[in-house]
């Protein structure tokens, strides 16, 4: 499967996962609780397979930067939390980051392909042409 999909499954369990952490008060809901645990299990070894294949720090950026604008939207939302501006604006900037982070990467994966084809190729003793 491709390792972005992998990145946005462990997402969706990552925010899942906070969502019911907050709804568990505490783990006063132990049973919400114990539903965050498996969530954030699951996330992880969604994650742990998405980091084969795209670099650790820009999976690790757009993973809790994509979770950070999720789980502000769904405290708005759901919980009644309040933002101010500057914490919106704030949160925008993350959002920018991890979308610039997505596109540069792939950017750079399809670019850095024929480089390593043609470094074979040389290393191998075969002629480019």
């Amino acid at each position: 499967m491709n390792a972005w999909i992998l990145l946005g499954i462990a997402i969706l369990f990552e925010v899942i996962g906070t969502s019911l952490l907050k709804a568990s008060d505490g783990f006063a809901r132990w049973g919400l609780g114990m539903a965050s645990i498996a969530c954030y299990w699951i996330c992880f070894g969604f994650l742990a397979v998405a980091i084969k294949t795209i670099p650790v720090g820009v999976a690790y950026a757009i993973w809790s930067g994509v979770g950070i604008v999720a789980i502000a939207v769904i405290g708005l939302i759901l919980f009644k939390q309040n933002l101010s501006i500057v914490q919106i604006a704030c949160i925008g900037l993350i959002a920018i980051g991890a979308i610039g982070l997505n596109l540069t990467t792939q950017i750079e994966a399809k670019a850095a392909a024929p480089d390593a084809a043609a470094a074979y190729r040389v290393g191998s003793g075969t002629s480019p042409e």
